[in-house]
């Protein structure tokens, strides 16, 4: 809920020439801003492309550019709160700068970030994701919508690239947009194992796959008994028959290893050691989940067994 003060904020963040400025005008020209109210828009950087003056005017948006991250500040946006007196802020990002500093430091308390819009040259992903992984990330990790465009055959990989953001930011949606405006939301992901089975044996090297396709599709798997290979979690928030057969997974770089896998309950969860590796039989149920805005998998043990660790313990996405 709004309070009275509260002004919404709509942020647009990418890298530059990855189409932030298009995708705003395609926001306006949708009618998105057309209630009367008045609206800011900041540009943390100007791209090639120039949002028309006279579409601005129509739709009472005020257009202001910070050349410089120092000058991007909270006191700043309090000044310009006090001189355009908007209804909503629209902020176009500049893609090298600190995003989460913006949430935590500079946005005013009362400036309340409803939406975030990643966009995503395809032409050049392959280059920041060798390159500057970590920040792109950081990109898709805020983002409610990420959308890919420019896309052309053969110029990107989009199951990888579907995984690479679901892998970081499970709620966000993905869009892949070609040059001829077509878009599309739906991308078949090739699984390594038959789904359609009763019985599905994960290798070590499908969990990564499995787990974010049971985690989007989770109805799919009900009633199935999945076999794995996972390492012993558990802490001291768990029901006592609770643990999750767990695996590391690198949803960035070297450095950003995330522990993934879903609860799973069995009897005797509290005889197996924490960090030890078994091989688990589970059946899955689902249940509604507030904080996964819908359906979420839950796992019932069949068998537990002790097992050796993977060749590879390391889960990758990509």
């Amino acid at each position: 809920m709004f309070g009275a003060k509260d002004i919404p904020v709509y942020l647009f963040t990418g890298f530059l020439e990855s189409g932030k400025s298009t995708c705003i005008e395609e926001v306006i020209e949708e009618g998105n801003f057309s209630d009367g109210a008045k609206t800011l828009l900041i540009l943390c950087e100007e791209g090639e492309h120039e949002i028309d003056d006279q579409l601005l005017m129509q739709n009472r948006i005020s257009c202001v550019v910070m050349e410089e991250e120092e000058e991007f500040t909270e006191e700043c946006c309090k000044k310009l709160q006090a001189k355009y007196k908007p209804n909503r802020v629209v902020i176009e990002c500049n893609g090298m700068w600190d995003l989460e500093k913006m949430y935590r430091e500079i946005l005013p308390e009362n400036w309340i970030v409803v939406q975030t819009f990643a966009t995503v040259n395809a032409q050049t992903y392959q280059i920041y994701s060798n390159n500057m992984k970590a920040l792109l990330m950081s990109h898709f990790k805020m983002a409610d919508l990420v959308i890919f465009n420019r896309c052309e055959e053969g110029n990107l990989d989009k199951p990888a690239a579907r995984r690479s953001v679901k892998a970081i930011n499970r709620q966000a949606q993905v869009l892949f947009e070609s040059a001829d405006g077509t878009v599309e939301s739906k991308i078949d992901e090739e699984l390594p194992y038959d789904v359609k089975a009763d019985t599905i044996t994960l290798e070590d090297d499908d969990f990564g796959l499995w787990y974010l396709d049971i985690g989007e599709n989770p109805q799919k798997y009900v009633g199935k008994t999945i076999i794995f290979k996972g390492q012993v979690y558990r802490n001291r928030t768990f029901p006592s028959d609770a643990f999750v057969p767990s695996r590391k997974a690198m949803t960035c770089c070297a450095d950003d290893i995330a522990r993934i896998g879903y609860m799973c309950h069995a009897e005797d969860a509290a005889n197996y050691k924490t960090e030890s590796w078994v091989m688990v039989t589970v059946k899955v149920k689902v249940q509604k989940s507030k904080k996964h805005e819908g359906d979420y998998p839950v796992l019932y043990a069949e068998k537990i067994e002790p097992a050796e660790p993977p060749q590879e313990e390391v889960v990758y996405f990509g």
